[in-house]
């Protein structure tokens, strides 16, 4: 059903509401240089552009077009109701007649679509555990106490366990005294992997680690940790260390 003046106020739909064929076709109506009827210039005319404005938007294709364009972008005046009352007061009436159908079912459209729920949740925030799954994520984990927290995770590959062991024997039970996150070891098991892993990189973790190998350029858990690292901290760069060789 085509939204009428008593339905709807137009003055407060935007331009954008507009779809491609109106504009064409007001395009077909107003581009053409007219010696009776008011052409575009008479409509940049009342949208207040300059004269130089004017004579410079005579060289391009599309005049019309470039006015619109250029009328919504500067000001929040540029609404379908305004342009309506512009026509109107050229004495237009064969536009308005010709497509005020048009007209009324973009603007039926504009507003459905805007009258709908976001696809997004209004607000994101990765830092606050949305699920409770998240508060116990490892083996060391309190439910009454803050969460453990480690100085690096370590991104592998399975294949590459036994030098992963190897490294963290030597950084865990030497001078270096440093706790890692080494996912098959601390990680409670039955929860979403890509739910705890980020969890575990973003909130838990100071550093990320990183075993290069074969097998890690063809692993999607590991391409997806170290894709998650890096949104984090875009720019800066990660410990990488070769695997088996």
């Amino acid at each position: 059903m085509a939204c009428s003046d008593a339905e709807c106020d137009l003055e407060t739909v935007p331009l954008i509401a507009l779809n491609v064929t109106v504009r064409k076709k007001l395009g077909l109506y107003l581009n053409p240089r007219n010696t009776v009827a008011a052409d575009w210039m008479a409509v940049a005319e009342e949208m207040d552009f300059t004269y130089l404005e004017i004579v410079n938007y005579k060289t391009t294709k599309n005049p019309t077009a470039v006015i619109l364009d250029e009328w919504q972008a500067r000001t929040k005046d540029a609404t379908v109701g305004k342009l309506l009352s512009i026509l109107m007061k050229l004495e237009r009436n064969d536009v308005l007649e010709d497509l005020r159908h048009q007209i009324d079912e973009d603007v039926r459209r504009y507003r459905e679509k805007a009258a709908e729920p976001p696809v997004q949740v209004p607000v994101v925030d990765s830092c606050v555990p949305l699920t409770s799954e998240k508060s116990g994520i490892t083996l060391r984990d309190s439910p009454e106490g803050a969460p453990e927290l480690f100085d690096a995770f370590i991104c592998y590959c399975q294949s590459d366990f036994n030098f992963v062991y190897e490294m963290i024997r030597q950084l865990e039970q030497t001078d270096y005294r440093l706790k890692l996150c080494v996912f098959d070891r601390d990680v409670l098991p039955g929860s979403c992997v890509w739910t705890i892993t980020s969890e575990l990189i973003e909130k838990r973790c100071r550093r990320m680690v990183v075993v290069i190998s074969d097998e890690y350029l063809d692993s999607d858990a590991c391409d997806f940790q170290t894709k998650f690292a890096l949104s984090l901290c875009p720019g800066k760069p990660l410990s990488y260390l070769p695997g088996k060789g």
